[in-house]
């Protein structure tokens, strides 16, 4: 096998007959076309419903062929943000963007843009399960012939050439100069996402690239789709691959396409056929470009194979705070029993009522746990956040992970997704917490995007800190509300999206709180000990945290996951209640 590559597609009946005038097609009609792609020499992962198996099997023959069961109806249950797209699609605001767009297959087929939207998702997938031990992975649409002479795929054998380009992760682009919107997309918000006017759009037929490269792709794709979907905004998989190539150009390979071309792929092709064969192994662009590395320096990768190896040598404490309800505090620990090992757990009881303090040592005894005292006794939420910093500080653990005790971390029984379309649970969390923390070197990593009074997108840090902060970094909002949260508060500013073991992450201007997080022993130091307040509260480290940020004294991060739920069934008088 010369090709090094394995080419990823599927057809499905999603209704297209149904479409609007001009956009419509039968379904004999793709699997024609299909049944010409499927006739190129290549080793080919083939998604479609269980129907279309004998199909497949008859045309690919003896040719290297995993075929994979996807229904239809799987891009309903398994596309994570399937309500959401079915809110946009069906606004009347939205499809009145241009007269085409009501027509359009994204605006009248439910599962048309879960479709399009999951072939990223299908992609990553198949680098992980790599059934023909190959390097490189492509996606190519199942009716690519309707527009591209099959002949490429068979007598040209492109497929046994275009692995030279994908060293990287490659889009094919065409110019798209004209227009309010970008396939539903409106211009101005992509204009917003990227800082410039979109010029080009990247294609959806055919990309691909190296599987080093592949889960740092698929986490920056998941991340854009996440927040746009959120915001309203949404055109197809076109719109957001033209997002990634804009907003990290020294990220990506492109291929332009000229005005005449009219967005279609054969001129792609056409070069690809005059490519030399490629050797299996060998390295370097062929479009001309040399760009660093998508992962990063080689010290990088370096570490990340290491990590392996370091593992078992990281030691996580875990920290429980608790106050005068045991059986709030059983349960909480139930929960991250269930789905976490610490290697250390420790109990700071600051439990005033003396029942509540005995009924505590049956529980702390029952989950090998040990108590710890603050000195006052009853030391509050953030001076027994103070306490634990110092606490660790002294220890020889590695990492620790400060809980109160409403602070459960998820099991099966959640809801699959967050409120804001993420991941609610992790398997293998604890080692792919220290792959993140060893490999980013983050100070502090939280372990929940979507909290109980908000969510990590907005900025509560603009509240908090001192009003010639707000001036100097918000200078279009520095009044705040008189009462209350302000709708229209400043958004968070991320930077990277990062995925390790299937877990995605993003780092930026990521505001602190009390929720659960995973500490290093550097980020303790800078956080906590550096600089002691006399009163430590969750609004002045959300303050001095996010100007420390700022000046790059500190480097936080949010998983793309919601791993926590705040829950409390067993109350205490407020009046007693204390900050520090």
């Amino acid at each position: 096998m010369t090709q090094d590559l394995t080419i990823l597609t599927g057809i499905w009946d999603l209704g297209r007959d149904k479409a609007g005038e001009g956009f419509a097609r039968d379904f004999e009609h793709y699997r024609q076309k299909f049944a010409q792609l499927l006739a190129a020499d290549v080793p080919m992962v083939v998604f479609g419903d269980p129907d279309l198996r004998d199909f497949v099997e008859d045309a690919r023959g003896e040719r290297p062929t995993d075929f994979r069961e996807y229904r239809a109806d799987d891009f309903r249950t398994r596309f994570p943000f399937y309500d959401r797209v079915q809110e946009i699609r069906t606004r009347p605001d939205w499809a009145a963007q241009a007269e085409w767009l009501s027509k359009s297959p994204q605006a009248t087929l439910p599962l048309y843009n879960p479709m399009v939207m999951s072939k990223m998702f299908l992609l990553h997938d198949t680098s992980i399960w790599n059934p023909f031990a190959t390097s490189r992975f492509a996606w190519i649409d199942g009716a690519i012939t309707n527009t591209v002479h099959p002949g490429y795929f068979t007598h040209d054998r492109v497929f046994d050439r275009v692995g030279a380009l994908l060293e990287r992760f490659l889009f094919v682009t065409f110019p798209y100069r004209d227009g309010p919107e970008i396939h539903g997309f409106p211009r101005p918000a992509m204009q917003r996402f990227v800082d410039t006017d979109p010029r080009w759009v990247c294609r959806g037929g055919f990309f691909g690239g190296h599987k080093d490269c592949l889960s740092e792709v698929n986490g920056h794709y998941y991340g854009l789709l996440s927040a746009t979907l959120g915001e309203g905004l949404m055109g197809t998989e076109e719109s957001l691959f033209t997002l990634m190539a804009m907003e990290s150009p020294e990220l990506y390979d492109r291929f332009p396409l000229a005005d005449e071309h009219h967005g279609l792929l054969s001129p792609f092709f056409e070069h690809v056929k005059g490519l030399p064969l490629r050797t299996a192994g060998r390295r370097g662009s062929a479009i001309g470009a040399t760009r660093p590395p998508l992962v990063g320096p080689e010290h990088r990768r370096a570490r990340r194979k290491a990590l392996a190896q370091r593992i078992p040598d990281r030691s996580i404490a875990g920290y429980v705070v608790t106050f005068n309800a045991p059986e709030q505090l059983a349960s909480v620990l139930e929960s991250w029993s269930r789905g976490f090992r610490f290697d250390a757990l420790y109990v700071l009881d600051h439990s005033t009522d003396t029942a509540a303090r005995t009924a505590n040592d049956a529980v702390i005894e029952r989950f090998g746990a040990t108590r710890l005292m603050h000195p006052k006794g009853n030391g509050g939420i953030s001076g027994g956040r103070q306490f634990v910093a110092e606490h660790f500080a002294a220890s020889a653990h590695d990492y620790y992970v400060f809980i109160e005790d409403d602070m459960y971390l998820n099991d099966a029984s959640a809801p699959a997704l967050c409120r804001n379309g993420f991941r609610s649970t992790a398997p293998d969390l604890r080692e792919s917490l220290i792959h993140i923390m060893e490999l980013e070197e983050y100070d502090f990593l939280k372990l929940s995007f979507t909290e109980f009074f908000g969510e990590n997108r907005t900025q509560f840090s603009w509240y908090n800190v001192p009003a010639s902060v707000r001036v100097d970094v918000w200078p279009e909002q520095t009044k705040l509300p008189r009462l209350g949260l302000d709708p229209d508060s400043p958004p968070t500013r991320f930077d990277t999206i990062g995925t390790v073991r299937n877990l995605s992450y993003i780092t930026g201007e990521v505001y602190y709180s009390n929720w659960p997080q995973i500490v290093g022993r550097r980020g303790n130091q800078r956080m906590f000990l550096d600089t002691v307040f006399e009163y430590p509260s969750e609004h002045s480290w959300m303050s001095h945290f996010f100007q420390m940020t700022l000046r790059g004294e500190l480097r936080p991060a949010v998983l793309l996951a919601s791993l926590i739920t705040h829950e409390r069934s067993h109350h205490y008088d407020p009046e007693i209640r204390r900050e520090n």
